[in-house]
C-alpha cells in the first residue's frame, strides 16, 4: 500500500470533530469586555515604560461602553427576533441575558470612573486595576448568559479569581491582603462544593446543560432523589456564597471592611448580578419542577439574611462593615423574588438587582473619597459635620442611602416594594412581614449616618451609644453643655472641648483620644467621581419618581426568559 493511500485510510478513520457554530452576537459584550482586559494587559507589557492611570481608566472606559452599546444591539435582536439558544445550547441569548450584561457593563463604567481617583491618590501606577475589573466583570457576564452548568462554574472563577487579588490590591494595608486571603480560602471552598453539586446533579439527571435538566424533570419521576436533592443543596451553597446570604456570610464584614473601596462596591454589586442570574436560571427555569424541594431552603435563606443583616448593621461603628451587613439585608430582599418561582418574583429580583448597583457603587464612591491616604478613617464619626463642609456630597450621599432605606420616591423603595408584593401575591405572608419589619430596621442605620453628616462635628450623640453618656442638658453647639461637660468653640470654628469634659464627650462621638475633637477637612473629590455620583444620584431620583422605563424593561427581560 503506498503512502498516499494509508494516510487516506488513516485519514477517513479518524472520528471528525464537530465543532459547533459560534453566534458572535449571543456572547458580543463578554467578549468585548474580555478583549478589553486582555488587549490592555498586552499592550502594557510591550512598553518599558509603567501605563499611566488615565491610560488604564480610558481603556476601561471605552471597554465599557462598547459593551453596554453591544448589549443594546442584542436587546433589539431579541426583541425583534426572539430568545434563542446558541453554540452547542450552551448559551442562552434571551432577555435575561441581556439585562445582566446591560447590568454589569454599566458597573463596570461606574467603577472604572471612581477607581481613576482611588488610584492616583494611593500613587498606585500601571493597568492591572483595570485589567482584573474587567476580567472580574466578563465572569459575572458568563453566568448572565451561561445555559449549562458547567459553563456557569467557568464563569464563576473567572468572576471570584479576579476579585481574590483586587481584595488584595493596596498593598499598603495588611488588612487588605487578609481579607484576600479569607476570600480566597473560603471561596476555594465554596467552589469545590459546587463543582460537587454539578456532579450529583448530571448524576441524577444525565446532564449539565439546563434545558436537558428541565425536559428530564419533567418527564421523568425519580423515585430515589436523594442524589438530586444533594446536588441543589450544594449548589445553593455555592450560590449563597457569592450572594452573601446567611449563614454563608462570614467572609463578607471582614472583606469589605479590608478590601480598597472601589473594589468593595464593585464586589458588591457585580458579584450579586452574576450570582443572582445564575441562582434565578438554574433554580426557577430548570428546577421549577421540583420547586416545593428548594422553595423551603431559600424561604430559610432569605428569613436569615433579613433579620441578622438589618440587625447586625445596628452595632457597626466602620461604615464598610454596615455595608457589608446591609449588602445582606438586600440579598434577604432580592432572595423573596427567588422563593416565589414567578415571573413577577423574577422580574422584582431583576429591577432590585439594577437598581442596587446604582445604589451601592454611589455609595462606595462617596466612602472611597471620604477615606484617608492608605483607605483609612472609615469610622461613622468621621462623616460628621460633612454637610457643612461639603453640602453637595453630602446631600449626594444622603440621597443613595435614603434609597437603599427604601424612602419613597427613591428606586429602592420600588425595589422592595416590588420583591414584597410577589412574595405576598404567592401568599408567603410571613416571609413578606418579616421583610418589611427588617427595611423598618434598615432605615435606622441608614438614616443614622444621614444624621451624623448633618449634625454639628462631635456634639450630637452617636444613636448606638447616646444612651450612655447623653444626659437632659445636652444642646448642640457653642459655649454649651453636653451631659454637663462645658464646651466651646475656637476662632476657626471647630469644636472644641475641655480636658475635664473629653471622656464623656468620646462616648458619644467614638472619636479616639486626643487633646481636642475636631472635625475633618474638606477631602478633594475628583471630577471623574462627580460624573459617577451624578449619574447613581440622578438615576435614583429621576427612575424613582418615573419608574416605568426600568420596571417594563425588567418585566420584558423576564417575558423573554427561556
Amino acid at each position: 500500500m503506498s503512502t498516499l493511500s494509508l494516510l487516506t485510510a488513516v485519514s477517513a478513520a479518524t472520528p471528525t470533530i464537530h465543532t459547533p457554530h459560534v453566534d458572535y452576537l449571543s456572547i458580543l459584550p463578554l467578549t468585548i469586555m474580555m478583549g478589553g482586559a486582555l488587549l490592555l494587559m498586552i499592550v502594557s507589557s510591550l512598553f518599558r515604560k509603567i501605563l499611566g492611570v488615565g491610560a488604564g481608566t480610558a481603556v476601561a472606559v471605552v471597554t465599557s461602553v462598547a459593551a453596554l452599546v453591544a448589549a443594546l444591539f442584542q436587546w433589539d435582536h431579541v426583541i425583534t427576533h426572539g430568545p434563542q439558544v446558541t453554540i452547542a445550547g450552551a448559551i442562552a441569548f434571551d432577555g435575561f441575558d441581556v439585562f445582566v450584561q446591560i447590568t454589569v457593563s454599566i458597573a463596570m463604567l461606574l467603577t472604572a470612573l471612581i477607581g481613576d481617583g482611588y488610584l492616583r491618590r494611593e500613587g498606585v501606577e500601571g493597568p492591572e486595576f483595570h485589567v482584573l475589573a474587567m476580567m472580574s466583570a466578563s465572569g459575572a457576564m458568563m453566568m448572565g448568559a451561561a445555559n449549562d452548568l458547567i459553563v456557569i462554574f467557568l464563569g464563576l472563577e473567572i468572576l471570584s479569581i479576579a476579585l481574590y487579588v483586587l481584595a488584595a490590591f493596596n498593598h499598603k494595608r495588611a488588612e487588605s491582603g487578609e481579607a484576600a486571603l479569607k476570600y480566597f480560602v473560603l471561596g476555594a471552598f465554596s467552589s469545590a462544593i459546587f463543582v460537587y453539586g454539578i456532579a450529583l446533579t448530571y448524576g441524577a439527571t444525565g446532564s449539565s446543560n439546563l434545558p436537558q435538566i428541565a425536559d428530564y424533570l419533567s418527564k421523568n419521576v425519580i423515585a430515589s432523589n436523594g442524589v438530586l436533592l444533594g446536588g441543589l443543596a450544594l449548589l445553593l451553597i455555592g450560590f449563597g456564597f457569592k450572594i452573601a446570604a446567611v449563614p454563608f456570610h462570614m467572609w463578607s464584614p471582614d472583606v469589605y471592611q479590608g478590601s480598597p473601596s472601589p473594589v468593595t462596591g464593585f464586589m458588591a454589586a457585580v458579584a450579586k448580578a452574576g450570582a443572582f442570574a445564575a441562582l434565578l436560571r438554574v433554580f426557577v427555569s430548570s428546577f421549577g419542577t421540583v420547586r416545593a424541594d428548594w422553595q423551603p431552603i431559600i424561604w430559610a435563606l432569605a428569613i436569615l439574611s433579613l433579620v441578622v443583616g438589618a440587625v447586625l448593621a445596628l452595632v457597626q461603628k466602620d461604615i464598610k462593615r454596615m455595608m457589608a451587613y446591609s449588602s445582606i439585608n438586600h440579598a434577604g430582599f432580592i432572595l423573596l423574588g427567588v422563593e416565589t418561582a414567578t415571573t413577577r418574583g423574577v422580574s422584582a429580583s431583576l429591577y432590585y438587582l439594577f437598581t442596587y448597583t446604582f445604589l451601592t457603587i454611589g455609595s462606595f464612591a462617596v466612602i472611597t473619597v471620604m477615606a484617608r491616604d492608605g483607605d483609612t478613617g472609615h469610622l461613622i464619626s468621621d462623616y460628621r459635620g460633612l454637610a457643612r463642609r461639603q453640602p453637595m456630597l453630602a446631600g449626594c450621599f444622603a440621597v443613595l442611602l435614603l434609597g437603599q432605606a427604601g424612602v419613597p420616591f427613591t428606586t429602592g423603595f420600588l425595589a422592595k416594594f416590588g420583591v414584597v408584593g410577589a412574595a405576598e401575591a404567592t401568599q408567603a405572608y410571613v416571609l413578606a412581614a418579616v421583610a418589611m419589619v427588617s427595611a423598618a430596621i434598615a432605615a435606622f442605620f441608614y438614616l443614622r449616618v444621614a444624621v451624623t453628616m448633618y449634625s454639628p462635628v462631635g456634639l450630637v450623640a452617636d444613636p448606638v451609644d447616646a444612651h450612655q453618656g447623653a444626659g437632659p442638658d445636652s444642646t448642640a453647639f457653642g459655649g454649651t453643655a453636653v451631659g454637663g461637660t462645658a464646651v466651646g468653640g475656637d476662632a476657626s470654628g471647630a469644636s472644641t472641648v475641655s480636658a475635664d469634659g473629653l471622656a464623656s464627650l468620646r462616648v458619644l462621638t467614638d472619636d479616639p483620644p486626643t487633646d481636642s475633637v475636631t472635625e475633618r477637612g474638606i477631602v478633594p473629590v475628583p471630577a471623574l467621581t462627580w460624573v459617577a455620583l451624578a449619574a447613581t444620584v440622578s438615576f435614583t431620583v429621576v427612575f424613582g419618581l418615573i419608574p416605568g422605563p426600568i420596571l417594563d424593561f425588567a418585566h420584558q427581560a423576564t417575558l423573554l426568559f427561556t
